[in-house]
């Protein structure tokens, strides 16, 4: 018989996610999965029992839980000799890379996903020792995200990371930053550096369009050192999904970047506070394989 870990935060989606385990126990059942239910108490508990399970070779790992959640299962699969299948039911108030996936936000439409037989491989991040799905963001907005609170979260959702994040942006200069990318440098001031895995952030589903979960790609944004009516301008241009086309921004793709910066500056990976630089980032292509519809 086929073996499932499902890893569960209790925690998520205003504390319904073990609501949804018996449903989920009962479609894996019938796929023929035995199911091991692991329930998370604290941090880094996901990614230590998604290692577990790629060392007792289970054949399926499900997250059911918020973005953090799924960003800890994942760190705990990649580069593991055997890597199950991965499936996922979102919680989380953004949940980016089920929006990149398609996969639906709604937690019960979710969980019938799970009855797919269809997969698709992703590629994964990796920024120094650690993993990501998303993104990496370096400047005033990778900061502006750690004063997002619970409750803004709740009341605006996505939005919350956009209005902090222009309030923060208004009050600064750029930032000196120096690039290198395959034979290549990029130079100069710049208010905020992007590197984009997928077309979803913070919710948005326009910041990189041409971005695929699977192109081996790292989309990278150096928003320069403008003015704040251009910068308004920038901003309309993410929601409509054209930043790459805009005057104050350089774009390319890339699959390995170094980042360093003169002055002290830290990044965001995924929404949560990464290193300072400098760092290193790039692509490891196909390595996930997750169920789609």
């Amino acid at each position: 018989m086929m073996r499932a870990m499902l890893i569960v935060n209790p925690s998520s989606g205003k504390e319904e996610a073990v609501d949804y385990v018996e449903k989920i126990e009962e479609i894996l059942n019938g796929k023929g999965y035995e199911v091991k239910v692991s329930q998370t108490e604290k941090e880094f508990d996901a990614m230590k029992y998604c290692q577990n399970a790629c060392k007792d070779e289970f054949d399926l790992v499900v997250s059911l839980g918020g973005d953090g959640t799924l960003n800890e299962t994942i760190n705990g699969m990649v580069d593991q000799t055997h890597r199950p299948l991965l499936g996922i039911v979102p919680l989380g108030t953004v949940n980016d890379f089920a929006r990149a996936l398609k996969i639906p936000l709604e937690p019960k439409k979710a969980v019938d996903v799970l009855r797919s037989d269809r997969s698709k491989k992703v590629d994964i991040g990796r920024f120094n020792d650690r993993y990501f799905v998303n993104i990496v963001a370096v400047g005033a907005l990778a900061e502006a995200t750690y004063e997002v609170s619970p409750e803004q979260k709740t009341k605006f959702g996505p939005l919350s990371y956009v209005m902090e994040g222009l309030k923060t942006l208004s009050g600064n200069t750029g930032y000196p930053l120096r690039i290198e990318y395959e034979d290549k440098v990029w130079e100069g001031e710049s208010f905020l550096f992007l590197a984009a895995l997928t077309n979803s952030t913070g919710g948005l589903e326009n910041l990189s369009p041409q971005a695929e979960v699977n192109d081996g790609l790292l989309h990278c944004y150096v928003i320069k050192n403008v003015n704040f009516v251009r910068l308004a301008t920038i901003v309309s241009s993410i929601l409509r999904g054209n930043l790459k086309d805009q005057s104050d921004v350089e774009y390319f793709t890339a699959q390995n970047l170094e980042i360093t910066s003169s002055e002290n500056l830290v990044t965001n990976v995924d929404g949560e506070e990464g290193d300072s630089l400098p760092v290193s980032i790039h692509v490891k292509p196909s390595h996930i394989d997750v169920i789609v519809e």
